[in-house]
């Protein structure tokens, strides 16, 4: 099974009129067995490549929560039971996503191996934040420079830079149900 099918099984779901969460699940857990320990120190060591280049004050507060929240989740994914089943997902928001999770595929790639696994964590991760657990793909607290933060207020979640990335077609961001800080 080759990580890029799971577009082909995701998009197979479109057509339904809703989309449970359940259905959802099914893939994204056939999916994520097939990342090993492997897979996932390989996107760890890149992420933490990655984040060299950010300011040494942010520095470890991004690895912890990208290290935790983003590839440690498959373990989440496989495990997780207690969500609600029969609930619909968003569908014009899954729908809108297919272009998005295609360019992940192209661009994420951590090498040219067939095996990179890295496209598929990114994607298993960003549905499940989005549609299961109906959080914010970065998570609550998630710190940015100038000491803004990811936040829950009265129920919606906001983020400090999501207009930032409005112009990036590539940025996870579109998928993410965060909305824009609105005194920022």
């Amino acid at each position: 099974m080759e990580s890029e099918h799971i577009l082909v099984e995701l998009k197979e779901l479109s057509p339904n009129e809703n989309i449970t969460k359940e259905e959802l699940m099914d893939i994204l857990k056939k999916y994520a067995s097939i990342i090993s320990v492997y897979d996932l120190m390989m996107a760890t060591s890149y992420m933490r490549k990655d984040g060299e280049f950010i300011h040494a004050q942010y520095r470890e507060k991004y690895l912890e929560i990208y290290i935790k929240y983003f590839i440690m989740r498959m373990k989440e994914v496989l495990l997780k039971e207690d969500y609600e089943h029969d609930v619909a997902i968003d569908k014009q928001a899954f729908d809108e996503s297919f272009p998005l999770l295609e360019r992940t595929f192209e661009k994420e790639r951590l090498s040219t191996s067939k095996d990179d696994k890295f496209p598929l964590i990114y994607v298993i991760t960003s549905l499940y934040t989005t549609f299961i657990l109906e959080e914010p793909i970065h998570p609550v607290g998630s710190e940015f420079p100038g000491s803004l933060k990811v936040e829950e207020r009265k129920g919606v979640f906001y983020c400090p830079v999501k207009e930032n990335q409005k112009d990036n077609a590539n940025a996870i961001c579109h998928l993410c149900l965060a909305e824009q800080t609105p005194d920022i």
